[in-house]
């Protein structure tokens, strides 16, 4: 059998064809020719269209390059910079005021405030953790967890360790009393039950009290005289207080509680772009596989825990008997947003043209939204969406062009599909410097569609290196949160969303805390993203979704917007400022310094790309600090390094010197991985060590800086190889 197979104008790898062909198609009772016809129309006449806007990039960013090396170490005159990038078209004129008038959004984006995953989707494992961490043991969370401290005996032991329970149960006691009240202390409780659809609290001095807002008491399960869970509402998210006096945690407890279930990732992104390694049809059918299987709602895998052979699936939903005495469901699944490739790749699993890769954002789009008819399509299951829609993030769009091309390609695959128009929702992800500064019009030409835009810091800021290039050396990596054009770039993103109007209707979101194990550090810190106005933002677990809930049970999101709403939009030239050391006067060892972190950060995620084929990990950053990595953290880090090289800052020698010795710390890292070929063993013949320079050597060439084009083509090496 040939590897490709022709159909529709189209050359299809054979396993990717006939995986649409026997396993998407026949439970779709869709005529296979009609599709790869219709299919090969669309490729057709957006893949040219799409390689002209990626073109387009470049053309700018010359006309950039040059400006930068034209006014090099003058003061920056913002009005004439504004103009310049006016007259080329990077900075487009603003439309008039307007609102989004996105119709069918589900109630976890459109109205309920909470956490975000993002997990690579070609994990079956990671993908069913993510979307059944709609609940979460707030227990749980805060025993196995630095969220509380191990001093005075509370150490995390293989055992229970009742010292440390102790303190568990007082942080969620304490936790109730902030956001269920009531006339008195939840650790003076000692029984709940029901009466005439009421929550009725017995007190330890005999005294019966109920909820200070009795409202938020949505239901219960089992007896109402002697319920074993009680559920509870805040800000739109539930708690449910579990009672078992005959669980060990339960039998100590004063009133039987042996725990809090936390409604806790409300919304979950399904990766298809960067956090997988999928560089080849046998990849993207790994990628759509899941994807369909969680869509059906079958996926399924078999692990070994503990010497037991665990089965992984995903979970039902969760029934209660309402306050009200009749039967309430509740979701007992994420919301799944898939995120798809951005318009810069091609991909070799479909040829085009005579030969030509096909632009992997139209391969994304159309196969996604095919299996997403086993959800929102005329035999759909609405497991996932009750409002019929359909949720594609889209990452690394450059301005409103970009976003009405992706707009136009929706259309095509709704009409493809027999979709109602519409179906698909968008989101935009505000990660490009292009997209910053013409937010509101990037919204503009999605009204219909948009459902989400975010910030991220990484990518963001390795755009605004490579974007700005040319104009100098620029300031330490540590120091870039402290610009002024990341304060401006954070406000303006929720300025201009609440503009737009998407509060009520829409997602704004805050980027990811990117250090899973120091829950006490973000327990403290990331409440600042709801008080900012997001109505989401990332986190790396489902146990950090279960203790970021907690903030959004502190903030009233809808009401902190309402506040920053009265508030003046953030500066457009404090965005556009440009974050360079004027006058660089670091010290030998500060150079280094930033070096030896730069590029064992790079070596560390490479290597785990090209060797094991990883695309999200925990990787120890230079102090052994597990920090969660994608390939923006390359972007951010080899386009720092690739700046000060271009600048004079260091030399080719020192870069290599660098490289050479964090690929050792790397390998010491790694050493207790039995799979794990050290990169020191031979440097010269190492496909990953030599890919993790190259994004440094070549990184001012790479197309906006992008990490994909080196990493792609390194994998593909190595699989062959293998």
């Amino acid at each position: 059998m040939s590897d490709y197979i022709e159909a529709g104008g189209l050359s299809v790898n054979a396993h990717l064809y006939e995986f649409i062909n026997n396993q998407v198609l026949p439970g779709l009772e869709i005529d296979g020719d009609a599709f790869w016809a219709g299919f090969g129309e669309i490729v057709a006449d957006l893949a040219p269209k799409n390689r002209a806007l990626v073109a387009k990039r470049d053309d700018l960013q010359t006309k950039i390059d040059k400006y930068y090396l034209d006014n090099r170490g003058k003061e920056q005159d913002m009005d004439a910079y504004k103009s310049f990038l006016s007259e080329i078209g990077y900075l487009v004129p603003e439309g008039p005021k307007f609102s989004i008038d996105t119709s069918n959004v589900d109630l976890e984006i459109a109205t309920v405030a909470g956490a975000q995953l993002v997990v690579p989707v070609n994990n079956a494992r990671y993908a069913l953790n993510a979307a059944n961490a709609r609940w979460g043991s707030l227990y749980d969370a805060l025993y196995g967890t630095d969220a509380l401290s191990q001093d005075g005996g509370a150490e995390i032991t293989k055992g229970y360790n009742p010292v440390r329970g102790d303190k568990v149960i007082a942080w969620a006691r304490d936790f109730l009393n902030k956001s269920a009240p009531i006339d008195g202390a939840w650790e003076d409780i000692t029984k709940l039950h029901v009466e005439n659809d009421m929550l009725v609290i017995s007190m330890k001095d005999g005294s019966s009290v109920g909820l200070a807002n009795p409202a938020q008491f949505a239901g219960y399960c089992g007896d109402p005289a002697a319920p074993n869970a009680v559920l509870l509402k805040k800000n739109g998210l539930h708690v449910e207080i579990v009672i078992d006096a005959s669980s060990p945690i339960g039998k100590a407890d004063g009133a039987g509680i042996s725990d809090l279930i936390l409604e806790s990732a409300m919304t979950v992104i399904m990766d298809f772009e960067d956090s997988v390694t999928a560089v080849d049809s046998e990849d993207k059918v790994l990628v759509y596989s899941n994807w369909m299987g969680l869509l059906k709602g079958d996926l399924e895998e078999t692990l070994e825990k503990g010497g037991k052979t665990i089965t992984r699936k995903l979970n039902s939903d969760r029934e209660y008997i309402g306050a009200n005495g009749k039967p309430l469901s509740l979701r007992g699944r994420s919301l799944m947003l898939s995120r798809n490739v951005g318009q810069l790749m091609t991909n070799p699993a479909i040829h085009y043209d005579g030969g030509k890769h096909i632009p992997e954002c139209i391969m994304d789009g159309v196969i996604s939204s095919l299996i997403g008819l086993y959800d929102v399509g005329p035999n759909g299951n609405h497991g996932n969406s009750v409002e019929g829609s359909l949720y594609i993030v889209n990452p690394k769009m450059h301005g409103p062009e970009e976003v009405a091309f992706v707009v136009a390609m929706f259309d095509r695959v709704e009409t493809l599909l027999s979709l109602p128009s519409n179906t698909i929702k968008m989101g935009i992800m505000d990660e490009e410097r292009r997209t910053t500064v013409n937010l509101k019009e990037c919204i503009r030409v999605a009204k219909n569609r948009v459902v989400f835009i975010n910030t991220g810091f990484l990518d963001r800021t390795g755009d605004e290196i490579h974007t700005a290039m040319e104009a100098g050396p620029m300031i330490r990596k540590g120091d870039m949160k402290q610009a002024a054009w990341i304060h401006a770039y954070e406000n303006w993103n929720v300025d201009i969303g609440l503009e737009c109007g998407l509060n009520g209707h829409a997602q704004i979101g805050k980027g990811m805390w990117a250090m899973p194990d120091l829950m006490a550090d973000m327990l403290e810190q990331k409440i600042a993203h709801p008080k900012a106005g997001a109505n989401t933002a990332w986190v790396p677990s489902p146990t950090a979704a279960t203790l970021h809930a907690t903030h959004y049970h502190q903030v009233n999101v809808a009401e902190e917007q309402a506040k920053i709403a009265t508030r003046g939009r953030a500066s457009l030239d404090d965005i556009l400022s440009v974050p360079i050391a004027s006058r660089p006067n670091w010290t030998p060892e500060d150079i280094q310094h930033e070096l030896d972190n730069n590029a064992q950060g790079i070596l560390g995620y490479v290597v785990r790309w090209i060797d094991a084929g990883v695309g999200c990990s925990k990787v120890p950053d230079i102090n052994d600090v597990g920090l969660m990595e994608d390939r923006a953290t390359l972007r951010i880090s080899s386009q720092h390094m690739a700046n000060w090289w271009h600048h004079d800052i260091c030399t080719e020698a020192q870069i290599m010197e660098t490289m050479k010795r964090m690929a050792g710390v790397v390998d010491a890292q790694n050493a207790d991985d039995s799979t794990y070929t050290p990169m020191c063993d031979d440097l010269d013949n190492s496909i990953a060590f030599k890919a993790a320079c190259d994004l440094v050597l070549k990184g001012r060439v790479q197309p906006s800086g992008y990490t994909e084009p080196i990493l792609h083509a390194a994998r593909l090496v190595y699989k062959a190889q293998a």
